[in-house]
């Protein structure tokens, strides 16, 4: 057995009372006070999240858009320096490789910040299909480099404008600056207005020698509005409340973007045809045979991956996220389920364990924020 790996802030979840769980081989606190504190903490106040497992590649070179247009599926033209975007990379069967964000660092350098279990994965299918030379394209994995924290809640911004003097209130939403400074910390940060909580926050990327200082600074600063450290825990019942996707539930080499009701960040008409156009350019056009929906249990039981949705005595789908959803205080979840079962209103119900219990299908996502 492989022994796990650790992020650079691994030696400060001990003091704050973490648990920590192999998280796709790594490492990592599932919760430090606990998930629905955590989680309430992240609605309410700020919560801040260790996220240095993710992966980061560099991607830079004259041929890097190019490239990249072919590789993913949204319109990668349209970005400029400091915007980013979320897409996704596809098989040619419109399965789903990894989804991720773009950032534009500068002209012909951006940076792909993708899921932390998939970044060999991904690292291999960009040089699988890389035909140029490495002047004209340039594919790196640079993980080991940076330390990367989320700061995610309505008091997030007031938090982090206290150690920087860089107007945070101009970075708008999947927008960044790179050249971020903090008090008493040596190194630049990639500061973004980006998260996977459904609130307001940033993800900061910073060198990792400077990484376990910034998170000791703002746990420091932001003590006296309610900041606290989150573990994964939170982050899955805070990322599912707001309908954002998990990679292996959600979406995976056997669901794709258009099945998960992902449309918005898959661009037909762009001028460079992508690996998987052709499959899901079907799928918009006629529509899909499954679809993913959200249901609230109306019998007492929580839907838990894997759960067997029906109608009578046939299966018509799988549940991929559920829980009892901390703000909402309901036992919801989100399913793959076949399309003509898929009309909000619609009774069904979920396999758990040997009972058959009754849900409705509900309108996603769970929380609306106004």
């Amino acid at each position: 057995m492989s022994e796990l790996k650790r992020t650079p802030l691994y030696p400060e979840y001990e003091k704050h009372g973490a648990k920590t769980i192999d998280f796709g081989g790594w490492d990592l606190p599932v919760q430090f006070a606990g998930i629905k504190h955590e989680h309430e903490v992240t609605r309410t106040k700020a919560g801040l999240f260790d996220v240095s497992h993710m992966g980061e590649i560099i991607v830079k070179g004259p041929e890097s858009l190019i490239f990249l247009q072919k590789m993913t599926t949204n319109d990668v033209s349209k970005l400029t320096p400091n915007k980013a975007h979320y897409t996704f990379m596809c098989y040619e069967n419109g399965g789903v490789v990894d989804d991720f964000l773009i950032y534009m660092i500068e002209e012909d350098h951006y940076l792909l910040v993708v899921n932390a279990a998939n970044t060999v994965k991904d690292m291999d299918w960009l040089n699988k299909h890389n035909t140029y030379s490495e002047e004209d394209l340039n594919i790196e994995d640079v993980t080991k480099n940076y330390v990367q924290l989320a700061l995610q809640g309505p008091k997030a911004e007031e938090i982090l404008q206290k150690i920087t003097d860089t107007d945070l209130s101009t970075i708008r939403f999947f927008r960044f600056l790179s050249d971020v400074r903090f008090t008493g910390i040596d190194s630049e940060a990639i500061v973004s207005r980006t998260g996977y909580t459904g609130e307001d926050g940033f993800e900061i990327y910073i060198d990792k020698n400077e990484g376990q200082k910034l998170w000791k600074l703002l746990l420091e600063i932001g003590k006296e509005d309610g900041l606290e450290p989150v573990g994964l825990g939170a982050r899955d019942t805070l990322r599912f409340e707001a309908n954002l996707p998990l990679y292996g539930q959600e979406l995976s080499q056997d669901i794709t973007p258009i099945e998960a009701g992902l449309k918005f960040a898959v661009k037909l008409d762009k001028k460079v045809d992508f690996i998987g156009k052709e499959v899901l350019q079907e799928q918009i056009n006629n529509g899909t045979d499954r679809k993913l929906v959200g249901l609230e249990m109306i019998d007492r039981g929580i839907p838990r991956h894997g759960y067997s949705v029906l109608s009578g005595d046939e299966v018509i789908g799988q549940i991929t996220s559920g829980t009892q959803a901390p703000t909402l205080k309901k036992n919801i979840g989100l399913a793959l389920i076949q399309t003509n079962f898929a009309e909000v209103g619609t009774e069904v119900e979920v396999q758990v364990r040997k009972r058959k219990l009754k849900a409705i299908i509900i309108e996603t996502p769970f929380l609306k924020r106004k």
